[in-house]
């Protein structure tokens, strides 16, 4: 039940709030916070916070993991390419083990402790890679190759059950490539043939969505795809069209956040139920290129372009406004 701090009514016809210790554990709570001075209430809802800079300022990056237990690597720093990788615990970063090759605009899936990252772009050439590499909390080994050599893909699942889709060759591709632990194998073929993209979910129930078309028209999309291990079908669009954003989550509960649109980036996070995308709350700083990885209700987003340091964590439930 709502909570009312004690209030007095001055002779004066105006409402005098005095100072009660807040109840933050639920909603609908008002106080007078005697801290700053200012009253406060409490309600449900979606923001994002501050979290701990990167140490290495970087964009075109990939991530895994959870919000208290992120992955960040690769990326790059203008047009030089990255291999350091950084671990999250929920407050700071810490550096991990480096990548085997350092490149950007790849994509990645697992966790902290059992992250997947594959293609990319290697610098100063600008050559495509097929290579993966797995991560086992300390260093990177080298992984079955993707049978696709592409660039600003998605990527979704697990380490020993990974899903690739989408990406350029540099011309927006359409092919889907599920791992399984040592090898990719051909999935079904995405129904827009697209790059610079997001994913969320798993190898048996992926989500796709966002990204830009090849050659000649490069026009933004908000279509989304749903993958049910075999085939893609058609989802909710989502609002706002962009690409080189960022996704978590769940087939049946993503989020997509962050972009770049015609007029540049954009702040805004959608959370998806299964059928439609609706409206969350604005990142703070917003920023295209960037890595992201937990879920709808607790997520991290990192990096970003031009080579960014910040980060910042996104949580559904119980907010605090102040008036």
């Amino acid at each position: 039940m709502a909570q009312l701090a004690s209030i007095t009514l001055a002779s004066s016809g105006s409402l005098n709030l005095s100072y009660a210790s807040p109840n933050t554990a639920s909603i609908g709570n008002l106080w007078y916070d005697n801290s700053d001075n200012r009253i406060k209430y409490s309600y449900y809802g979606s923001a994002w916070s501050a979290g701990g800079a990167m140490i290495t300022a970087r964009s075109q990056l990939a991530g895994a993991g959870e919000q208290n237990a992120g992955l960040a690597f690769g990326g790059d720093t203008g047009n030089l390419a990255w291999s350091c990788t950084e671990e999250y615990d929920g407050t700071s970063w810490t550096a991990g083990g480096a990548m085997i090759i350092a490149r950007r605009q790849l994509g990645g899936a697992g966790t902290q402790n059992a992250g997947l990252a594959f293609g990319g772009q290697i610098t100063p050439s600008f050559t495509r890679v097929s290579c993966t590499e797995e991560y086992n909390g300390t260093s990177w080994a080298s992984g079955g190759a993707l049978s696709t050599v592409r660039y600003s893909l998605a990527g979704a699942g697990t380490q020993n059950a990974g899903l690739a889709f989408g990406g350029g060759t540099p011309s927006a591709v359409s092919c889907t490539e599920e791992y399984d632990g040592s090898s990719w194998a051909s999935g079904g073929a995405l129904i827009t043939a697209r790059s610079q993209l997001a994913g969320a979910g798993t190898q048996n129930a992926g989500l796709a969505f966002g990204g830009r078309l090849g050659s000649p028209s490069f026009t933004l999309q908000s279509c989304t795809e749903e993958y049910d291990g075999s085939s893609w079908s058609s989802g909710g669009a989502l609002i706002t069209a962009r690409r080189q954003l960022a996704g978590a989550g769940t087939q049946n509960a993503g989020l997509a956040f962050s972009g770049c649109s015609p007029a540049g980036a954009v702040s805004c996070t959608e959370e998806y139920n299964g059928s439609l995308w609706s409206v969350g709350g604005a990142l703070i700083n917003g920023r295209f290129n960037l890595g992201g990885t937990g879920t709808q209700t607790l997520a991290l987003a990192f990096g970003g372009t031009p080579a960014l340091l910040y980060t910042e964590e996104y949580n559904i439930g119980s907010q605090i406004k102040t008036l």
